[in-house]
């Protein structure tokens, strides 16, 4: 009976060492940084090759089964600019404040917004590099239909930095994403439209993980992961712009 017990103990621990050994990572980190930049770059034109603006300006991935949008242009296929830091935005046409309208968008502004927001990560699967993994920041448009106001990540307020805890969270880095905000002072904010009105998105900011929080610490915007290499895609209407009041 001893015996039986020992090969029966044998059996289960060889079973559990197998089955570690055969289990398949979907992520590894690679350890130059610079190879995760390659990824996002390559996952960035995969993804931007992929979808297309629906008539309100939502993100759409092409259906593989409904030819309704073979006509639609690639977001690869539309006037888009990048800016140093590999942050790709993209100006929807039509779909902009008027001239008379328009307010510029400054760095510490109150910004009202209908935005949808996610972070990716870019992965390499046997040779493949695409967007494997979606997490959501923000979706005002699928949630309650009202728009977002002053954001953390455009700009967070002194009093929170003032009650931060930690050196890490003192930092603005820990909280604001960097190509998100220089990409965001390229296009102009409406007049203060009611946050009743219908959306009409103005367009993208897809930011590479380099430009948002890399390997870096940061704010939990995902409250179950973390957004460690994570690119992020913001999809938005700037409904209005207010100046920040001193001291924050």
């Amino acid at each position: 009976m001893k015996k039986i017990f020992l090969y029966i103990l044998a059996g289960s621990l060889c079973f559990s060492a197998c089955k570690k050994d055969d289990e398949i990572e979907t992520y590894k980190e690679p350890e130059d940084i610079t190879v995760q930049n390659s990824y996002d770059d390559q996952a960035i034109k995969k993804f931007m090759n992929e979808n297309y603006l629906d008539a309100q300006g939502n993100i759409k991935a092409f259906s593989t089964t409904d030819t309704s949008d073979d006509n639609e242009k690639k977001l690869i296929d539309m006037p888009y600019e990048t800016l140093p830091s590999g942050t790709i935005y993209i100006v929807r046409e039509g779909a902009q404040p008027s001239a008379t309208d328009a307010q510029t968008i400054g760095p510490k502004d109150i910004l009202t917004m209908m935005m949808k927001a996610n972070a990716l990560l870019a992965v390499n699967t046997d040779g493949n590099v695409a967007f494997a993994s979606t997490l959501a920041i923000t979706n005002t448009i699928n949630g309650n239909g009202l728009p977002i106001i002053d954001p953390m990540y455009y700009y967070v307020k002194q009093s929170v930095l003032d009650a931060a805890t930690t050196d890490a969270a003192k930092q603005r880095s820990y909280y604001e994403v960097e190509g998100f905000r220089e990409a965001m002072q390229k296009f102009k904010a409406f007049n203060n439209l009611p946050s009743g009105n219908p959306y009409n998105l103005q367009g993208v900011i897809i930011v590479p993980s380099r430009a948002a929080f890399a390997r870096d610490p940061h704010y939990p915007y995902n409250t179950q992961y973390s957004l460690r290499n994570y690119c992020m895609v913001f999809n938005f209407q700037v409904y209005g712009r207010a100046d920040r009041p001193d001291g924050q």
